[in-house]
């Protein structure tokens, strides 16, 4: 029996998209670089992390009134070496679970290096393991003239798919390396309606991101209250529905800078990220409220 062209380009349809939710929900976690006022932004200082750090997170997909777990994220960093010099090495792991796995299975290996002082991005890695099919992203960073240049390699177990250099801006990060940044913000520096660009470099690509300050917001669940500042973010990604205020970041406000939630909408239903715990923070958590039983 002949199969059906459109029954056999569905998997495929299905594949490119759970493909694209799963590094939208990074760039979720990762989008927060850009300008003030014309000054380029980059890190300041590293006083936030602390060697041995773990935050996990609970990924869940609405479609609808439906809102199954689609799966479970963690970000770890730690201090190391990295040619020789100290540097921060950070890590997320994203596993699918539940609806999700049973279509398409998920298991994603992202980390990067940091100079381990006014830390900038040195190599970003990404292994992807993706409805039994595997690919390799190594993308190594260097800086001139205020400029980075961003070596972009993938491949498969079979052959190198792209061998690129990227350039951008004085400040271009990868996805973790965006995260980290976030974390360095003094908040007294922002006011509500600022909008700020920003660069991601992912896979081959560079990605464009515009978010605004909308300024403080109390985030509940679970009988648990969070004191977040709250980001709304325009993306310029195929994986959403529409660019315009295509996500919104809930990030804890305390010493820690964590994100807390994250909403994405995309072409089907919306991507929810929530905090679930953390450990060997360098700071106690005082954006959480605890509620009375």
């Amino acid at each position: 029996m002949k199969e059906n062209k459109h029954q056999a380009a569905a998997p495929a349809a299905q594949e490119y998209r759970f493909k694209r939710i799963i590094a939208a929900i990074l760039i979720l976690m990762a989008f927060v670089q850009g300008q003030i006022q014309g000054q380029v932004l980059c890190f300041d200082d590293a006083t936030v992390f602390a060697d041995g750090e773990k935050i996990t997170y609970d990924l869940y997909f609405k479609w609808g009134l439906m809102m199954p777990k689609a799966g479970t994220a963690s970000l770890s960093v730690k201090e190391t070496t990295y040619q020789g010099a100290p540097a921060w090495n950070t890590c997320v792991l994203i596993n699918s679970s539940g609806m999700v796995h049973t279509f398409f299975s998920i298991r994603d290996t992202i980390q990067n290096y940091l100079t381990k002082e006014k830390p900038r991005l040195l190599y970003s890695g990404k292994r992807t393991l993706e409805g039994g099919y595997y690919e390799m992203d190594d993308l190594t960073y260097s800086y001139k003239n205020d400029e980075t240049h961003i070596h972009a390699i993938r491949k498969n177990l079979n052959r190198i798919k792209a061998d690129t250099v990227l350039t951008g801006g004085a400040c271009v990060l990868d996805l973790l390396g965006s995260l980290m940044y976030t974390r360095t913000f003094d908040w007294e520096n922002f006011s509500a309606g600022h909008k700020y660009p920003l660069q991601v470099g992912m896979g081959k690509s560079l990605i464009n991101v515009t978010y605004r300050y909308e300024g403080q917001r109390i985030v509940e669940r679970d009988r648990v209250k969070f004191r977040t500042r709250l980001f709304i973010v325009d993306i310029y990604d195929d994986a959403f529905t529409e660019s315009k205020e295509a996500m919104e970041i809930w990030i804890g406000d305390d010493s820690n800078r964590i994100p807390v939630k994250i909403r994405a909408k995309l072409k089907i239903g919306a991507m929810e990220t929530h905090y679930k715990s953390a450990q060997n923070l360098r700071y106690p958590l005082t954006c959480r409220i605890e509620m009375p039983q």
